[in-house]
């Protein structure tokens, strides 16, 4: 299902953007009857057309929430690409069942992939490495009235509405008003001389051993509670998490009421009891 749905990023805008948009727009915005019908043949039978259509319905959506971050200097047709990539992994996540329209559900992940590509490619380091400044760097420009510099009222105000210090106002307005100096030496990367950047003897932080230990400590004691639990289900609902979750090829809910010869519905119940079990055991 995953590569079925990567097979819609051809839907990413190309060179004329304004007829991508203009396209965007001129799709039918879909009913909530037709909503459903869609989502559940998606949810239920892993239908690629289902899904294809609900994404192409909302690909406007994303293009408005895209336009709100053209003040970063980051092209609208980058911004849009990954948006649509949020917007296919909500499709691919969206459960019928849960009684709320696709678009209320999907603005969080088309956010979450336009963030990422924002501070992934805003040049200032450590623009952002907390939820606090993250928070911060996002609605900074929009608080400021003007482009001169905050008055201590202003940064007063700006701290409250956003809940967090004056001083990491001040520090994140100099962050955003700052140039970023290249650091590397221009030359090709095949080139000798690019061995001397100062980039090259940056301490490697991801190679500390003591780190990599308690990395690998972590995972281990997390395989072996996740075996535990469900060492614990019996064995037909071992089957349906195994299928459904951990192979690699998985199977519909349809495939495993035909196994099993019940309804997709109680291998749905089923599989929703046997996550509670193993929920339970590993928060224990």
């Amino acid at each position: 299902m995953n590569k079925n749905l990567q097979s819609l990023q051809w839907m990413a805008p190309g060179g004329n953007l304004g007829a991508y948009m203009q396209g965007a727009n001129s799709i039918a915005v879909l009913s909530v009857e037709e909503e459903k019908a869609l989502a559940e043949r998606l949810y239920y039978e892993d239908d690629v057309e289902s899904a294809r259509q609900l994404v192409l319905a909302h690909l406007r959506f994303v293009v408005h929430i895209a336009r709100s971050y053209n003040g970063y200097g980051l092209p609208l047709a980058d911004l849009i690409q990954e948006g649509n990539v949020g917007l296919m992994k909500a499709v691919r996540r969206f459960n019928p069942e849960k009684g709320v329209r696709l678009v209320s559900f999907a603005v969080h992940w088309i956010k979450a992939e336009i963030h990422e590509y924002v501070l992934r490619n805003w040049r200032i380091v450590k623009v952002a490495t907390t939820k606090a400044q993250r928070k911060l760097f996002f609605n900074l420009r929009g608080a400021k009235k003007r482009l001169a510099w905050l008055t201590d009222d202003e940064a007063a105000a700006i701290a409250q509405d956003l809940g967090v210090e004056v001083k990491h106002v001040r520090e994140m307005e100099n962050r955003l008003s700052a140039r970023d100096p290249g650091f590397d030496a221009g030359v090709d990367d095949d080139d000798e001389e690019a061995y001397q950047a100062p980039a090259q003897y940056l301490e490697d932080r991801s190679a500390d051993p003591a780190l990599l230990i308690e990395d690998a400590d972590w995972k281990a004691d997390s395989n072996s509670r996740l075996a535990s639990a469900i060492s614990g289900l019996d064995e037909r609902s071992q089957d349906i998490l195994q299928q459904r979750w951990l192979n690699e090829d998985k199977v519909t809910l349809h495939d495993l009421a035909a196994k099993y010869s019940v309804s997709a519905e109680r291998i749905r119940q089923l599989e929703q009891g046997a996550m509670k079990k193993m929920r339970a055991v590993l928060e224990a």
